[in-house]
């Protein structure tokens, strides 16, 4: 049972905002010297390692059930390998605010598939969220996809589609994860990001090689993805939602886009096209609307 908020839950949500929305940024470092795929199995891999030692250390056992391996074998590919890989690959040609605004995106995603797929309908003022939210995202995308990936302006634009495609990855397996039999969320985290290693590191052994120390940022880059917004971020995530509840836990959808783009330009020396902030007001419009009533339930102080 969920408690309201406390002063250590608002301190926690805002360094999940600040940790999530600077990873683009990290992700952008680490590819100067590393390919996509280096980056993801990185983050998979150590991600999974530093889980996999909390899990010794608390004893916590695998899963005998059946069931919870037949769903983590596709939360772990459509929550790790596949989005991870896929904004690794879009960020060669897109800015990391770019990319922190597409996951802005991803609860709207969420809103139609789990009328479907879930047990929570979508109502009009839900469906308004969505209008307002795809909206923006129609217009983060902006112009150059008939491209088709030729010339810069094409590249640009597939790159702007993975990051959106990675934004529905993560919609799926948050789906496929309401509907995973019950188990020990540090066990399933450690789980899916030990299938998204054993999918990834032979891919980036095939196609890129070994990875090479190069004694850069980049490679400090790489090791702060695995340990601090993919498995310490995870940690922080548990407690939050344990302690103060899911919907506080949406707090962080708000923030995201504001740490990215405030990184990408003040650190990255990024550009902020004006369609990137017309995307980001009706993305975060989308999300209010859609989130109205549990959002003011959880501000009167029933989270």
């Amino acid at each position: 049972m969920t408690s309201a908020p406390t002063a250590q839950n608002w301190a926690s949500i805002l360094l999940l905002g600040v940790i999530w929305g600077g990873t683009f940024m990290v992700v952008s470092v680490a590819l100067r010297d590393h390919g996509p795929l280096t980056v993801a199995a990185a983050r998979t891999g150590l991600g999974a390692a530093a889980l996999a030692a909390l899990m010794a250390v608390l004893r916590r056992p695998l899963p005998r059930d059946r069931r919870v391996w037949a769903f983590a074998v596709p939360i772990g590919l459509l929550s790790t390998a596949l989005p991870f890989f896929l904004l690794s690959w879009g960020q060669q040609h897109v800015p990391s605010a770019f990319a922190g605004l597409s996951m802005a995106a991803l609860p709207l995603f969420v809103l139609p598939l789990a009328h479907f797929f879930s047990d929570e309908p979508l109502s009009l003022r839900r469906l308004a969220g969505v209008i307002l939210g795809f909206s923006g995202a129609a217009i983060l995308l902006g112009g150059g996809l008939s491209q088709g990936g030729a010339g810069p302006d094409g590249a640009e634009a597939l790159g702007r589609l993975a990051c959106l495609a990675a934004a529905l990855s993560y919609v799926v397996a948050s789906i496929l994860t309401r509907r995973c039999p019950v188990v020990d969320a540090i066990t399933l985290s450690a789980l899916t990001l030990g299938i998204g290693t054993v999918v990834l590191v032979p891919l980036m052994f095939v196609v890129e090689g070994a990875p090479r120390i190069t004694g850069t940022l980049s490679d400090y880059a790489l090791v702060f993805l695995g340990l601090v917004p993919t498995a310490l971020a995870a940690l922080i995530r548990v407690q939050v939602i344990r302690s103060a509840g899911s919907v506080f836990m949406t707090l962080v959808n708000y923030q995201v886009p504001l740490w990215s783009m405030g990184f990408g330009a003040l650190l990255l020396s990024e550009a902020l096209p004006l369609r990137f902030f017309a995307a980001l007001a009706l993305i975060l419009a989308g999300l209010a609307t859609s989130q109205w009533g549990a959002l003011r339930r959880l501000f009167r102080g029933g989270a």
